[in-house]
């Protein structure tokens, strides 16, 4: 085949979306091992959390990852550091040999004091594989049994227990019994359950935001119940009143509504993943114990149904309110259409007063003007008497009285027709 024949341009995104199926892929875990992850928090962003990793690969020699990379692994001691970048958090994963005793000290480990966090621990995990033996069996003894969780997964080639308490150290602790497991069937084993403990511990973080703002929708629940209370008695005069006062119960409820959107979102798409963790898991039951599954999900269910009362309280709270906001303005408006029709009789009145007290002066100038052209008649008049006009001034500036005035007022009805005449075309 010839070099570069399929040497094609390449779709945007596409190298992303080829890589995603290998950016987590499963660590090869021999026996014997045990291995350490923490979660944090990345509350100061990707730039932190990059900066700490960088630091710790600098510390042995390595070359840092870069910016924009999202996992990263380096030999320490006599294992491997891996770093994850997730949304909202990341994840170190270290392994070495199992120490000589189940839950011993293990001193050479990357998280001592040189190590600093990029955020606040979310997840802690301290997970031991170790042969199928009895010293092994009896390491069982030491988790609390009231919250045992143990089962044979993989036909039977392991055995996973754990009571989900955490240690001296904060970490919890799962004791993972090899009966013949390869090295990607212990990784695929470890990642599972590493997954499970730190997302069901971020898929619980909605309930403390739920128990939260509990509280808070119940004043607002007894602050509406309040205005429609009110609104029942008919005080359409305070309707101004409590349309400001629901307003307000209204801010505060989007905005709790806000603060919760994303965090009940995320425990719900958590809450799937520890679910489908699970499944894979393929747990059998063993009589006499609790399966990993049932524990988590008779824990489990009942937090993620918490945060989903308050997500439908929040939503059925918020149309009430639109409907009580409704009426209000229904109240509201009809009152201002009151007052407006109440308005325009007012003005309807004000323009017949005035249209009457136009006649009125239009009937006065009329006798007005027909008193000054009557005077300049006159001296019209006078003039010609003087010249041998045989009628007297007198006589004949009486003969013209009615003439002027005939003319004068023929004369304004002609320009306010045309006034009206304008105003009807709009010209």
């Amino acid at each position: 085949m010839a070099k570069g024949r399929f040497s094609f341009p390449q779709a945007a995104g596409r190298a992303e979306a080829l890589g995603e199926i290998h950016s987590r892929p499963y660590a090869l875990v021999g026996k014997s091992r045990v291995i350490f992850q923490l979660a944090f928090l990345t509350e100061g962003g990707s730039v932190v959390d990059t900066a700490v990793m960088a630091e710790l690969a600098r510390s042995r020699g390595v070359a840092p990852p870069g910016r924009e990379a999202n996992h990263f692994s380096m030999a320490w001691g006599q294992g491997t550091l891996r770093w994850e970048r997730h949304t909202e958090f990341s994840t170190y994963f270290w392994d070495c040999p199992a120490p000589a005793h189940f839950g011993d000290a293990v001193d050479m480990h990357p998280f001592g004091d040189q190590f600093s966090p990029p955020g606040s621990l979310i997840s802690g995990v301290r997970l031991e594989i170790r042969e199928d033996s009895e010293e092994t069996r009896a390491a069982i003894g030491q988790f609390d049994a009231t919250s045992l969780c143990y089962s044979e997964i993989k036909t039977g080639q392991a055995v996973i227990v754990s009571d989900l308490r955490q240690d001296g150290d904060g970490l919890t602790r799962i004791l993972v019994i090899d009966k013949g497991m390869t090295e990607a069937g212990r990784g695929a084993v470890v990642q599972r359950l590493l997954d499970i403990e730190t997302y069901r511990t971020l898929a619980t973080l909605g309930l403390s935001l739920a128990r939260t703002l509990s509280p808070e929708i119940r004043r607002i629940e007894d602050g509406l119940t309040s205005i429609t209370q009110k609104m029942k008695t008919g005080a359409r005069e305070t309707a101004d009143e409590l349309l400001s006062e629901i307003t307000r119960l209204a801010a505060e409820l989007e905005a709790n509504a806000a603060l919760s959107l994303y965090r009940f979102g995320a425990s719900r798409a958590y809450y799937d993943i520890v679910r489908e963790r699970i499944q894979t898991l393929t747990e059998v039951s063993v009589p006499g114990r609790e399966t990993l599954g049932s524990f988590l999900e008779r824990r489990l269910a009942p937090a993620m149904r918490t945060c989903q009362s308050i997500e439908e309280r929040q939503a059925n709270l918020s149309r009430k309110m639109a409907r009580a906001t409704g009426l209000l303005r229904s109240w509201i408006d009809v009152e201002l259409e009151r007052q407006n029709s109440a308005l325009l009789g007012s003005m309807n009145r004000r323009v017949k007063l005035q249209l009457r007290m136009q006649q009125t002066v239009e009937g006065l100038s009329v006798a007005a003007i027909s008193y000054y052209i009557v005077g300049l008649f006159g001296y019209l008049a006078k003039a010609l008497e003087g010249h041998g006009l045989p009628v007297k001034a007198g006589t004949l500036t009486g003969l013209f009285v009615p003439v002027a005035i005939i003319f004068t007022f023929l004369t304004v009805r002609s320009v306010r027709r045309r006034h009206d005449l304008e105003d009807q075309t709009g010209d």
